[in-house]
């Protein structure tokens, strides 16, 4: 979270570079253009490339739309989809998805039969009320897509289009949404989105759905000296401020956008001093998604990784392995996956300054 008042010169800052590099692209095209066309380069550009393949194609054509545009032929019931569940999700997610260790709970509490029959969540007015995705999303399409691209964690897109059926008739049964014994396939779907909690809950009125519609942002082509005039409409109020935390402790270090300042700031604390090089490695391999140096994030932080394995004889060896194959169960149930594009140089450099 931060303050709108202090972004405007980052934002454009932002604008600027986009700007020029969009500038870069279209000169760059032009002289494409322009190479193309002339005949010296007509013969060796004869041979360049080919058109994708059908099943190239296929691979990347993946996208289920609301009205089911796009999905796969498959079967699957909440049985089955409880096997999986257990082998492939509910480390992260709790064996009946309610777990609120690592992720926000999906399914179970604060849906009624009523919401069911209304198609809206009555609980989502009580700003006490716990949130899970069932309450939430209106669409089954974005379930089945989202489990499709995007899980397990650690390996994305390995599911079979049964598995993926499975886990949604699985999380849909646990929202009493469908019986668990129903089978939930590209016809069946239809009834299952028929009983969606909050299936009326999403809007289609505005210029993000259509570009026929009212845009809901007005923007300008200003991108130098732009008069820019920002107002502050809503605040954290003082008492609220660090009701659950310093929010800035909560983003990654890495944002542009870093969180606000919720804590009182110890002036006397004297800052980490932390080694350059491995720090930039950790930035680098894409580290610093998932750990911060001195606090938990989705892993471990660095700082209570090293101080378990400083000065263990098999330190290295073990963290370059537990790096580059993944694992879990040492830190919690969240799993790692395997960092294979870390090159050995650098997994040899963060082990060692880990085990230090």
């Amino acid at each position: 979270m931060f303050s709108w008042a202090e972004s405007p010169a980052r934002v454009i800052a932002i604008a600027a570079l986009y700007a020029a590099s969009l500038m870069a692209c279209m000169e760059s095209t032009e002289r494409g253009a322009a190479a193309i066309t002339n005949p010296e380069y007509s013969d060796a550009l004869a041979e360049f490339g080919r058109e994708a393949t059908a099943e190239e194609l296929l691979a990347w054509d993946i996208d289920v739309r609301p009205d089911f545009n796009g999905l796969p032929d498959g079967a699957g019931d909440a049985y089955t989809g409880e096997e999986i569940w257990l082998d492939k999700c509910a480390s992260c997610h709790g064996d009946f998805g309610d777990s609120n260790e690592i992720f926000s709970p999906l399914a179970l509490g604060n849906i009624t039969e009523a919401d069911i029959e209304s198609g809206r969540v009555a609980a989502l007015m009580n700003r006490s009320a716990v949130r899970t995705t069932l309450m939430k999303v209106a669409t089954v399409s974005t379930l089945w897509d989202y489990i499709n691209r995007a899980m397990p964690w650690n390996a994305p897109k390995s599911l079979s289009a049964d598995e993926v059926y499975s886990l949604v008739a699985y999380l849909l049964s646990l929202g009493y949404i469908i019986e668990p014994d129903f089978e939930l396939n590209q016809d069946s779907i239809h009834e299952a989105q028929a009983r969606m909690p909050n299936r009326d809950g999403m809007t289609t009125e505005h210029g993000l759905w259509s570009v026929s519609g009212t845009p809901d942002v007005q923007g300008s082509r200003c991108v130098s000296n732009c008069d820019v005039d920002t107002t502050v409409s809503s605040f954290i109020p003082e008492y609220a401020m660090n009701a659950h935390g310093n929010l800035k402790d909560q983003m990654r270090d890495y944002s542009p956008y870093p969180g606000l300042q919720t804590a009182a700031v110890d002036d006397a604390a004297e800052p980490e001093v932390v080694p350059v090089n491995p720090t930039d490695l950790l930035a680098a391999n894409g580290c610093l998604a998932c750990h911060q140096m001195d606090k938990s994030l989705v892993g471990p932080a660095f700082n209570a990784i090293r101080e378990k394995y400083q000065g263990q004889a098999d330190a290295v060896a073990y963290l370059s392995e537990k790096i580059r194959a993944g694992g879990s169960g040492v830190w919690g149930s969240m799993p790692m996956p395997p960092m294979a594009q870390v090159d050995a140089a650098a997994l040899a450099t963060i082990a060692t300054w880990l085990a230090e």
